[in-house]
């Protein structure tokens, strides 16, 4: 399963970034969507979408966090990185920063795609997540321009 993963549009991305990701099996965004229209040109792509709540956001529909599992492999999906993580979560998967982040902390591995429109740092990203058989096989961070 490969699964598109983004954060912190702020009502913006770069105009590439819908057909990039059409082939994703599901997409996830990580929060700081802003206005929900944001994210129509997703929800249209097919793959299911999930969103949860970032400090930015006001949609009432949006859970401030997400546990679930895709191919055996437990996930937690936040905005804001949690103080705690809950028992057999794997990975937590986080936006907030707008700095990309890989690493393993107490057997949980810690990711954030960046920031797709404001990043801390040179890059614009967003990342391929993919799960197979019990395993987060990889996480790939894609750097992209504001045009492209």
């Amino acid at each position: 399963m490969r699964i598109a993963v983004f954060s912190d549009t702020h009502d913006r991305y770069p105009p590439s970034l819908p057909e990039r990701l059409k082939d994703a099996d599901e997409i996830w965004h990580l929060g700081d969507v802003c206005d929900p229209s944001t994210l129509e040109e997703f929800a249209a792509l097919g793959p299911p979408l999930l969103v949860v709540q970032g400090n930015c956001d006001a949609h009432a529909g949006w859970p401030e966090a997400l546990e679930l599992e895709r191919e055996g492999v437990a996930f937690l999906l936040t905005h804001v990185p949690p103080p705690e993580v809950p028992a057999g979560v794997a990975a937590v998967l986080h936006g907030h920063t707008h700095v990309p982040r890989d690493e393993m902390i107490g057997g949980v591995r810690w990711l954030n795609p960046g920031c797709i429109t404001r990043p801390r740092g040179p890059d614009r990203t967003f990342a391929w997540l993919t799960v197979k058989r019990g395993k987060l096989t990889s996480w790939e961070l894609v750097r992209i321009s504001a045009e492209a």
